[in-house]
């Protein structure tokens, strides 16, 4: 069983910059994968950024150039910085991590960007 606490999320104006953070209960294997997706209201879940253990990395064309995530091994946490934000990035963001091929999610936390 893994847990996952997000923090960082809140309101910001389009061209503005947030940082999400997201640590796992556990030590974060070179197996694991961990990420981040969102949601908009009314729409699917989609993938935001995902890394692995071994430091791979992947991003969607949407959000490619704009948002890094990356890892602090030592404190079990990832992050994702997100630059230039524009109103169609406003979801609640869940950071996700797989692994053993059980999948774990966070509870969400909520990026707001004004027009």
């Amino acid at each position: 069983q893994v847990q996952l606490v997000e923090s960082g999320g809140g309101l910001v104006q389009a061209g503005g910059s947030l940082r999400l953070s997201c640590t796992a209960s556990s030590t974060i294997l070179n197996g694991d994968v961990m990420g981040w997706y969102r949601q908009a209201p009314g729409k699917q879940r989609e993938l935001v950024a995902t890394i692995t253990g071994g430091g791979s990395t992947n991003y969607p064309d949407s959000v490619k150039g704009r948002f890094t995530i990356s890892p602090d091994f030592a404190k079990n946490t990832v992050y994702l910085q997100m630059n230039s934000l524009k109103p169609e990035d406003t979801a609640v963001y869940y950071c996700y991590t797989r692994r053993l091929l059980m999948d774990y999610w966070g509870q969400g936390t909520q990026v707001t960007v004004s027009s």
